[in-house]
């Protein structure tokens, strides 16, 4: 029998890494890759957080604790007894002034005792006491008061036989309330003063406060 030739059996050449790494190289860089990305998305995370946190501590600052002075204004009035004769220039009346505290801030207002004082031109006519108490936060505190208006103290050559014949009578206010803004449940304190000034004009036919002005 012919020996049969024996074909040589034949193998595809191994495969080359293109990097000349072995699989376990490639798979440490490819972890070593991944660790990084991870690395980098924490410090975006960590970046954006304290930007936002900043944000947050600025909007705070600029709302929350910036501390305003309240304002204290006279907003209406009525009468009581209204005496105010043309026929010898002169007045008393009693007026039922109604008073506001605009309180602003995110704290209470917590102001002292005080007065309110009342001119006609530069003289004194009339005064009362403010008691003390507290306007909340974010809010407007109304109340009363009771002031007697006299021109017993006006000097005989006022213009008031004028003004009485024109039918008004051109009254300033001025005050001035101190005291605390609490922020915080009392854990932030800021000293503020308020203060008014108004000017305004008595109706004497009407008997009603008109033009009130306050700075």
């Amino acid at each position: 029998m012919a020996e049969k030739d024996q074909q040589q059996q034949t193998y595809p050449p191994p495969q080359v890494n293109p990097y000349g790494r072995n699989d376990e190289e490639l798979a440490s860089v490819s972890a070593a890759d991944h660790r990084r990305k991870k690395r980098t998305k924490c410090f975006i995370y960590i970046a954006a957080l304290t930007v936002f946190q900043i944000g947050m501590i600025l909007l705070f600052s600029l709302t929350v604790m910036k501390v305003r002075a309240p304002k204290f204004r006279i907003r209406s009035a009525t009468f009581g007894s209204f005496d105010a004769p043309l026929t010898n220039p002169s007045f008393n009346i009693s007026m039922i002034a109604e008073l506001g505290v605009k309180n602003t801030n995110f704290g209470n207002y917590k102001y002292s005792n005080s007065t309110i004082d009342f001119f006609y031109k530069d003289t004194k006519v009339g005064e009362t006491v403010i008691p003390k108490a507290n306007a909340k936060a974010r809010s407007t505190r109304k109340f009363n008061v009771i002031v007697g208006l006299s021109s017993a103290n006006l000097p005989s050559n006022s213009q008031l036989g004028s003004d009485l014949g024109s039918g008004s009578l051109p009254l300033r206010s001025e005050s001035r309330l101190r005291g605390e803004v609490e922020l915080m449940k009392v854990l932030v304190k800021s000293k503020k003063s308020s203060r008014m000034d108004c000017t305004m004009v008595i109706d004497i036919s009407r008997r009603e406060l008109q033009n009130v002005v306050c700075k």
